[in-house]
């Protein structure tokens, strides 16, 4: 079972930010939203990972409203790949890592060698063994977000939520990164949930699209047939040529000036 989003609504003040949502997103799927800034994408993130409670409505998880479960509990099945990672503490990158395995630690417990099997293999995956002494502070911007990457990857829940996770990526990383999460999809039928902005990426990756706009569902389905220049249109107010590429093997979008 998944998730089970009931005419969930969520403001800021007055301004009402998520609108009467309700969704039914099955395990074992990559989901893509994508949307225009300030859609309301992250909030919606935040209200699955439960960050963050629905002012109206519930969301249920694996059949149990997501208000339910302890906060060690949801991070044992939940982990978060936050837009923006601030730290001013001189924890070194394999310090950060080590940190998704703290909800599998037993307390008063010290990490096993299984623990630092999984950290050492997540570093060597996502890239970053060669700065593992070095500080978190001392990282590039792109260089902190794959080592906030491998931690959520380390935690090792059954569903991981990334927000924007591959804007401070070259293309490379980008591709490496959705490829290790795919991967959990396709062999240990993860479910992974992602904002991301470069729609092509999406349609490489994603098996479902949601489409959102003015905190609402625009759009939603499979990939393959909710990408389309009608709905990019309507959701973005601009106008696409969507084809399918054989190189790919998904739809592409391209855009004119």
């Amino acid at each position: 079972m998944g998730f089970k989003i009931k005419e969930i609504s969520f403001s800021y003040g007055d301004n009402k930010v998520i609108d009467n949502v309700s969704l039914h997103l099955e395990p074992g799927r990559f989901y893509g939203i994508i949307g225009p800034n300030g859609c309301g994408k992250s909030t919606f993130l935040d209200l699955l990972s439960g960050h963050s409670k629905p002012a109206e409505g519930s969301v249920f998880f694996m059949g149990q409203d997501l208000a339910k479960y302890s906060k060690k509990s949801l991070s044992r099945l939940i982990a978060l790949v936050p837009q923006n990672f601030y730290i001013n503490f001189s924890f070194t990158a394999k310090e950060i890592v080590l940190m998704g395995r703290y909800p599998h630690i037993p307390r008063f417990s010290a990490p096993s060698p299984q623990d630092m099997e999984i950290v050492n293999d997540i570093m060597t995956k996502t890239g970053i063994s060669q700065f593992k002494s070095r500080f978190i502070t001392e990282l590039s911007g792109g260089e902190r977000q794959r080592v906030v990457f491998a931690r959520a990857l380390a935690q090792d829940t059954r569903v991981l939520i990334l927000d924007e996770a591959t804007s401070n990526f070259d293309i490379n990383y980008s591709i490496r990164m959705l490829n290790l999460a795919a991967q959990g999809v396709e062999n240990n039928g993860k479910t992974v949930i992602a904002v991301l902005q470069e729609i092509n990426l999406a349609a490489i990756f994603c098996d479902y699209l949601i489409f959102i706009k003015n905190g609402r569902i625009a759009a939603y389905g499979k990939t393959d047939e909710i990408l389309s220049e009608s709905t990019i249109k309507s959701v973005f107010n601009v106008n696409a040529k969507v084809y399918q590429e054989i190189y790919s093997n998904s739809k592409q979008v391209v855009f004119r000036r």
